[in-house]
């Protein structure tokens, strides 16, 4: 991964999608060098993808 997941990006991923790249984010930070670019991008994206995982969780989407 080497770009930031921006909130609008995630707007419209359901709950499923968000915890998927909340993992997928987390591996990657787990993988990058202390200090690194990469580490730095991957922390933003955990912020902002845990922000909307919130979100989903408070606001779910109404039932049909």
């Amino acid at each position: 991964m080497c770009k930031i997941i921006t909130p609008a990006e995630l707007q419209y991923r359901s709950l499923a999608e968000l915890q998927a790249l909340y993992q997928k984010y987390q591996q990657e930070l787990a993988l990058s060098a202390p200090g690194s670019e990469a580490r730095r991008k991957a922390r933003a994206s955990l912020e902002n993808i845990a922000c909307a995982i919130a979100r989903h969780r408070r606001y779910p989407a109404p039932r049909p």
